[in-house]
């Protein structure tokens, strides 16, 4: 089966992305959409920095975020994590469905780890000075972290559909150019 066969469909559950590839997407990228639902029940997101640690992804915002209140009041969230603009290239991606916990800036959970590990990630790099700037921008009372526990996923890796189905790239570089 090709892409210029006349009834083109393929079953995408077959190129999944393997706990490797999951890993070095975390890694790599900087940015996810975080997703939760409104009061009305409507689904809302935002694309945002986050850390991946201890099994969990966490992520990084003010209190009055109107996303802190709906965690709050339904802790059901989602989290999306796309390969674009890494060095992986488009075409691999991770959604995770799972529950999300509001933690303070000084919970215990968080003390001693989370600002460091958090600056550091978005320094990307090993400058200490510069990370102990930006954790003492971060680092605020009026910081929370959201703390998000997947509890299933959905991957997919391009490169797999690629090599298995003639005539497809995997990826979606040549739609973005």
């Amino acid at each position: 089966m090709s892409v210029n066969d006349e009834k083109f469909s393929v079953d995408l559950k077959e190129f999944d992305l393997d706990q490797a590839r999951e890993k070095e997407l975390l890694e790599k990228q900087n940015e996810c959409s975080f997703v939760w639902t409104n009061k009305q029940g409507e689904p809302v997101g935002v694309v945002m920095c986050y850390l991946a640690a201890k099994g969990k992804l966490w992520l990084c915002m003010t209190e009055e975020r109107a996303r802190v209140a709906a965690v709050r009041r339904d802790p059901r969230t989602c989290v999306i994590v796309s390969s674009a603009g890494t060095d992986m290239r488009t075409g691999k991606a991770v959604t995770y469905k799972g529950t999300s916990v509001v933690h303070a800036h000084d919970a215990p959970l968080l003390k001693g780890w989370f600002f460091e590990a958090y600056a550091a990630r978005l320094h990307k790099g090993s400058d200490r000075e510069k990370i102990r700037q930006i954790m003492a921008d971060i680092d605020i009372p009026e910081r929370v972290v959201i703390e998000f526990t997947p509890t299933k996923s959905i991957g997919y890796d391009g490169d797999k559909m690629a090599a298995k189905v003639p005539g497809t790239g995997g990826n979606f570089d040549r739609i973005f150019r």
